[in-house]
């Protein structure tokens, strides 16, 4: 800052799916604490989820041209590489005009233009690597950032300077319990199972879920977050009919999901790590259902390897055998009690906060 009068501005960036935001809405929320010291902008995507996410924190959204490099040859490629230029040449022009104090990113291939706009224009630059295994967004910008850091401890052997400080979570939006079970119009006293198919949502797991719906409702409430667009079409959408055991939703705010965690005996989920941290937070029983063929399936296996959650592949799984798994846990509150011991136990806590005083050295 050039005195004190003025705050310093954070540029977040990250989009496409949610994964890549939560964490970075996290430490905004830490941040905020002092909201007289900061400012904030966000760029992302003009299509992905992020911009109703970030918009309903609070945070002043922009869109840029992007793009994706595939590790393969696709005439995508191509006009891909135009957008993540134009991309970064808007980043340049925005920043150039906005003057932030650091960039902040956890991912995501929008970001990789903005990294490397802000690194020309000399603005310190902190990156978040969640999963794992390192994704090549993040491989593209970790040369250039001034700070790294990284959910998991087996992390730190990709990166040379990095911080092993677990995964951001915003702690207060979980813990406001203002909504039950009854605010999702879900009638009885069976047990509430929470399936979520992660920020864009996952045809596989809703279809496994319509085929399996009838033989559920006979033992459990279900509230189901498909993602946008992505709705099965056998029930009604939200406001159930009465009686239903059974409610639907494209997307759920953060309140709204916090209300549904709370509600929830038992979790059916991708292995997003944004998610999966907040089931860790939460220490939820669970059972991970990765994305076939992709980083989420390590992210998984972690948690499998911790005894924190039932892992089951997608390849696996039919209408059947996924009603019995699901009414198997719901009656044995013991194993359901062990994977929820374990699934707290599982990540590293307060990375909020410790992200929080790594900025601000990073300011000073």
């Amino acid at each position: 800052m050039n005195n004190q009068l003025n705050k310093y501005k954070i540029l977040l960036t990250g989009g496409g799916t949610g994964g890549s935001v939560a964490p970075l809405l996290a430490v905004y929320d830490e941040l905020k604490k002092e909201q007289e010291k900061f400012e904030f902008l966000w760029l992302g995507t003009k299509f992905g989820p992020e911009r109703v996410m970030v918009e309903r924190a609070g945070i002043k959204f922009k869109a840029v041209s992007g793009g994706k490099l595939r590790r393969y040859f696709s005439f995508k490629n191509l006009v891909d590489i135009i957008k993540i230029k134009l991309g970064f040449f808007q980043a340049f022009f925005i920043m150039l005009k906005w003057r932030p104090s650091l960039v902040m990113s956890a991912g995501s291939f929008i970001s990789v233009p903005i990294i490397w706009a802000a690194w020309i224009l000399r603005v310190p630059i902190l990156i978040h690597q969640q999963d794992i295994k390192a994704g090549l967004a993040n491989k593209l910008m970790a040369p250039i950032a001034s700070a790294i850091t990284v959910a998991f401890e087996k992390s730190l052997v990709d990166y040379k300077k990095a911080v092993w400080i677990g995964n951001p979570v915003r702690s207060k939006k979980l813990e406001a319990k203002n909504k039950n079970d009854n605010y999702f119009g879900l009638n009885g006293n069976l047990p509430v199972v929470l399936v979520v198919g992660g920020g864009t949502g996952a045809m596989a797991i809703n279809k496994l879920v319509e085929n399996s719906l009838s033989e559920l409702m006979k033992f459990c409430r279900v509230i189901h977050a498909t993602g946008k667009d992505k709705s099965i079409t056998n029930y009604e959408l939200h406001p159930p009919v009465d009686g239903t055991n059974y409610a639907k939703y494209e997307f759920l705010n953060a309140d709204e999901m916090a209300g549904a965690l709370s509600a929830a005996d038992l979790v059916v989920t991708r292995a997003g790590l944004g998610f999966l941290s907040e089931l860790s937070y939460l220490g939820k029983p669970s059972i991970i259902i990765p994305m076939p063929d992709s980083h989420q399936e390590v992210n998984a296996e972690f948690f499998r390897s911790k005894k924190a959650a039932i892992v089951i592949s997608q390849k696996d799984l039919t209408a059947e055998n996924f009603s019995h798994m699901v009414k198997d846990l719901l009656s044995d509150e013991k194993m359901r009690g062990q994977l929820a011991l374990n699934m707290s136990k599982a990540m590293k806590q307060g990375a909020s906060q410790k992200m929080a005083e790594i900025i601000k050295g990073l300011l000073k």
